[in-house]
């Protein structure tokens, strides 16, 4: 374990933690902007499914694509960690409110959504990098 960490520079974890935390500040404004517009607007809270997964691909795409940007190469990789990273934190919370945790579709795929977008926004931030 060490020999496979010792390969991680501090730079690439750091900007793993960054991505996720600019993710979360995303994700935060779109949950309050959605319950701003359900309370003041004729907006359904049917809709919220769908503003939750919205938030979560930007928000993955985000981490990802700010992850990669200090990592040398494999951005993708980088990516998916800042995502699977990203999904684990949002379940937990989802598991701390739900008061327990109960498996279903809804949270594979946020982790379906996360791992991808956090590859797709590490591939295009590892073409942004600073060289």
């Amino acid at each position: 374990m060490k020999k496979l960490l010792s390969h991680i520079k501090k730079e690439q974890a750091i900007g793993v933690i960054m991505g996720v935390v600019i993710a979360y500040a995303i994700t935060a404004i779109a949950f309050i902007g959605a319950a701003i517009a359900i309370t003041y607007t004729n907006l359904q809270e049917t809709t919220l499914p769908a503003i939750v997964m919205v938030s979560v691909v930007v928000s993955v795409l985000v981490a990802g694509f700010d992850a990669s940007r200090k990592a040398e190469n494999k951005g993708w990789l980088w990516g998916m960690i800042a995502g699977l990273l990203y999904a684990v934190i949002f379940i937990g919370i989802i598991v701390w409110v739900a008061d327990g945790f109960i498996p279903d579709m809804r949270q594979l795929t946020i982790m379906a959504l996360s791992l991808v977008g956090g590859g797709i926004g590490g591939a295009i931030g590892i073409n942004f990098a600073k060289k």
